[in-house]
């Protein structure tokens, strides 16, 4: 007989719940979130089956629970949320709610990657982070110019190898401290940029994406991590949905109406497949005349987004197929 085990995951501690098919709590315990807290609790539990919920400590405790080779489901925090609130009227997702849940297989669970896509997602996400940090440190940096009345054209680059030279030259303490950590990233930036090409060429789904112009090794990259399996998805309307790139409807009696995107799932995504689109309507293609036809109609910003999601598509079609993109 199956044992559920639900557990309310923290950064240091879990609250877990013990429950047989009939519902009743066999055992309840604060446990330590490591692996030695963890082996005495299941120790005498037999066939466990155990969900938590996707937040932001998920990960090394799923990789704890896996080395105890449990089967562990992982809870999407949203859809359950919402399914907890239908039965019990209650914010409170914990422990008992979790392992009640599992045992009625109405469990809304969110997709674990496998470790190698688990590593080119960090890759990504640690390249995104790098250049938001040095970002930050630019705006810094010219927020310091204009304390000191010192005007520069938003749209100049000030720094390159000459205008840093520059800036220096100028002897305000601040930013002779900022300037150091923003040659750092970019040397930090260089290496794992490098890295990311590599992955990316050793990638079969992520070289495919490149053969549209305007996708980078990065772009291509981000979209093949985030995504996982293609195969998850059974049709490209799901994969737009997943990250949020399709409208919000609105439905009262036989009236239906559509407003903005959801913005579920990944933004990076979002915003990554939209600079793609900038780029790729340098170029003739498909793609090009649809963002202009939309243009005419609802402006730039709307064109952009419906191509991204026309370009996400188009993309899902490729890795299905294992073909190449085709302009035309």
């Amino acid at each position: 007989m199956a044992t559920y085990v639900g557990m309310d995951v923290h950064k240091k501690n879990c609250q877990a719940a013990a429950m047989d098919e009939e519902g009743t709590i066999l055992k309840e315990e604060k446990v330590e979130n490591s692996l030695e807290g963890f082996e005495p609790f299941f120790r005498d539990i037999e066939d466990a089956e155990v969900v938590i919920e996707s937040c932001y400590s998920w990960r090394p405790t799923y990789e704890r629970l896996k080395d105890l080779n449990l089967d562990v489901t992982m809870a999407h925090p949203k859809r359950t949320e919402a399914v907890t609130k239908a039965r019990k009227k209650t914010d409170s997702v914990d422990s008992k709610t979790l392992a009640h849940l599992l045992r009625a297989d109405m469990v809304p669970e969110s997709y674990i990657p496998p470790k190698e896509v688990r590593k080119l997602r960090d890759l990504v996400r640690m390249r995104t982070k790098l250049v938001r940090d040095r970002s930050r440190l630019k705006a810094r940096v010219r927020a310091e110019l204009e304390k000191n009345r010192i005007r520069v054209d938003s749209g100049k680059d000030i720094f390159t190898k000459k205008r840093k030279e520059w800036l220096r030259e100028l002897g305000i303490y601040t930013v002779d401290q900022y300037l150091p950590v923003i040659d750092t990233l970019d040397e930090r930036i260089k290496v794992v940029s490098k890295r990311v090409k590599e992955e990316a060429g050793e990638n079969q789904d992520a070289m495919l994406l490149t053969s549209i112009y305007g996708v980078s090794y990065f772009t291509a990259l981000l979209i093949v991590s985030e995504i996982g399996e293609i195969d998850r998805f059974p049709d490209p309307e799901k994969l737009c949905a997943y990250f949020g790139l399709v409208p919000k409807v609105h439905q009262s009696g036989e009236t239906v109406k559509y407003g903005s995107i959801t913005k579920e799932g990944s933004g990076l995504v979002r915003w990554a497949l939209v600079q793609a689109v900038f780029t790729h309507i340098k170029s003739d293609s498909k793609l090009t005349r649809y963002y202009k036809k939309v243009k005419k109609k609802k402006g730039s910003g709307k064109a952009a987004t419906a191509t991204a999601r026309k370009m996400l598509t188009i993309m899902y079609f490729m890795l299905k197929r294992g073909e190449k993109f085709r302009p035309f």
